[in-house]
């Protein structure tokens, strides 16, 4: 829960199935789930951290929100690349989420851009 906590302090977005269980569990989710912004995140830190890599950013989504995920599972970022540009650093990568049953919640594509960092 504190992730999700933490997200509605930064956004606002205080949607009762993110809180209520009983209302959650009421709806065609059948649980408590996470905002698609926490889910989506792990693609933030995949794509700055790992392919491409540090001083890389977003510019453009393609997202499809396939499955919801709930409080407390365990969720897996997927990132392929499938273009780069010749002439600077764009990537057009391919990108999932996957839960812990193997099932995609997440899919699309994205273009990146990448900062050559020196210090």
């Amino acid at each position: 829960m504190g992730d999700i906590e933490a997200f509605s302090g930064i956004t606002g977005d205080h949607n009762p199935l993110h809180y209520d269980r009983a209302l959650a569990e009421s709806t065609v989710f059948g649980k408590l789930i996470v905002q698609g912004g926490v889910t989506s995140g792990l693609l933030n830190a995949c794509v700055a951290e790992v392919l491409p890599g540090p001083g890389t950013v977003f510019l453009s989504c393609d997202w499809k929100f396939l499955k919801a995920v709930g409080v407390d599972e365990t969720i897996t970022a997927r990132v392929e690349v499938l273009t780069v540009r010749d002439d600077k650093p764009v990537c057009t990568l391919k990108t999932a989420i996957l839960n812990e049953a193997g099932d995609i919640c997440l899919e699309g594509t994205a273009a990146t851009f990448t900062v050559p960092l020196m210090r």
